[in-house]
């Protein structure tokens, strides 16, 4: 691997939500720029306007969608009435995601609880209908009583599916070495869903589909596709990179055999993440009416979707996920998961507008301004799609967009924001 191809998959890749199958760059020769740099700048507007990712047919696929305000758009003129406007435009995208029915509210099992840092924790599990038990961790500051505020904290892709909840959360102090990297490099070296929760909030963070311990086993698939690899000593580092390289290039395969199955990725996910959800606002230590989602990169289009779709989220924060699909089109969609796509919603709605159907309740967006997974100035056209959906539905102070410097990430300086906002809108 050269350098150049290293530094744009650290950038692109382990960084962000994950290169779903990074064999696509193999041929790369150009030079990767450090983002943020004058020759990056330069090079990234060249790009916008004289390439794109998928050559010559770039143009054409982008004008499929150019110049049209998408349908279910609360931005269409056709839509005056807000209540009417998000019920159809919800129940577009709901017909889109293709979201499989998988049972009511799990019975979660306690495997653990103790106490750390000041922190009441719990180690849950539930069985879903397939697929082994999810693992979840849930957190709240110990010897508090009543009702409190609540956040589903959303782990992030990070091309990292071995480990899912310990990504965010800390319950010891001792730390696999992928996880105090990955921390240290994302998140400040802090676990956000503790910090947050120690602000008196309950949080729950559960491994997310394909994630830990939902995970596609090497064991469980066939000899031919398992590239010489096995399910032993997992906690070997080699062994996690291994597997976090061939789950990589496994993307393809998951998002076509959903597709086939009549499903999408992004709608299973979405599907388990209300599980958690419903299992988080049955606890009796939990207000229903008080809680919030949020995450960075993959965890941001978790946000996207359950922010936009679900409304017992009364208040949402995406981390370094927002774009348009014109980014995605021409620029960017090689950055990213096989989950973020939903085959059709470009004519309804535009990615930002997935985000938007929860208007007028609280949403906050965090961008970076050197993120590599992403195009500035169409993170800059996504905030201005969500401005003037609220500002239509006179509801501008509900909603804030922030730039930060920096590449892809949840720092502190933005996780104080973050939180600022949950406080703002579910502590009131």
């Amino acid at each position: 691997m050269t350098n150049d191809r290293r530094t744009f998959l650290k950038i692109a890749g382990i960084a962000g939500i994950g290169v779903a199958g990074a064999g696509v760059l193999d041929g790369l020769n150009a030079k990767v720029l450090e983002p943020g740099s004058e020759a990056s700048s330069n090079a990234e507007s060249a790009d916008e306007t004289k390439h794109s990712i998928i050559g010559l047919y770039g143009p054409w696929a982008y004008s499929l969608i150019e110049n049209e305000i998408p349908a279910f758009s609360f931005r269409n003129e056709k839509w005056q009435n807000v209540k009417k406007w998000r019920k159809s435009a919800r129940q577009r995208l709901l017909e889109k995601l293709a979201i499989p029915d998988i049972g009511g509210v799990p019975k979660v099992t306690v495997k653990k609880q103790y106490t750390y840092d000041g922190l009441h924790v719990e180690e849950l599990s539930w069985q879903l209908p397939y697929g082994r038990p999810t693992a979840a961790i849930l957190l709240k500051p110990e010897n508090v009583s009543g009702r409190l505020p609540a956040i589903l904290a959303f782990h992030d892709h990070g091309g990292n599916k071995y480990f899912g909840t310990h990504k965010i959360t800390r319950t010891s102090d001792k730390r696999h070495p992928l996880i105090e990297s990955h921390q240290d490099e994302y998140y400040s070296g802090l676990a956000w869903a503790n910090e947050i929760a120690k602000r008196g909030y309950v949080v729950l963070v559960a491994d997310a589909f394909l994630f830990a311990s939902r995970r596609v086993m090497l064991g469980d698939v066939p000899l031919q596709l398992r590239k010489g690899l096995n399910d032993d000593n997992p906690e070997d580092t080699n062994n996690i990179k291994a597997y976090n390289t061939w789950a990589a290039d496994h993307e393809h395969v998951m998002a076509k055999s959903l597709f086939s199955a009549g499903t999408t990725w992004p709608g299973v996910c979405l599907a388990e993440d209300q599980k958690a959800l419903d299992v988080l606002c049955a606890r009796p230590d939990v207000d229903e009416n008080r809680i919030g989602c949020g995450g960075l990169s993959g965890g941001g289009i978790r946000t996207v979707f359950m922010g936009g779709v679900d409304p017992r989220i009364k208040c949402a924060v995406c981390m370094g996920f927002m774009t348009s699909w014109k980014d995605l089109i021409l620029n960017k969609s090689y950055t990213h998961t096989w989950m973020t796509y939903v085959p059709g919603t470009p004519k309804d709605l535009d990615f930002p507008e997935i985000l938007g159907l929860r208007v007028p309740l609280p949403t906050l967006v965090l961008n970076n301004i050197n993120d590599g997974l992403f195009t500035l100035s169409e993170m800059k056209a996504s905030d201005k799609i969500l401005g003037d959906v609220y500002k239509k539905a006179d509801a501008e102070d509900n909603y804030k967009c922030s730039f930060h410097p920096g590449p892809h990430k949840f720092d502190k300086s933005m996780q104080t924001e973050a939180f600022d906002w949950f406080d703002k809108w579910l502590k009131a």
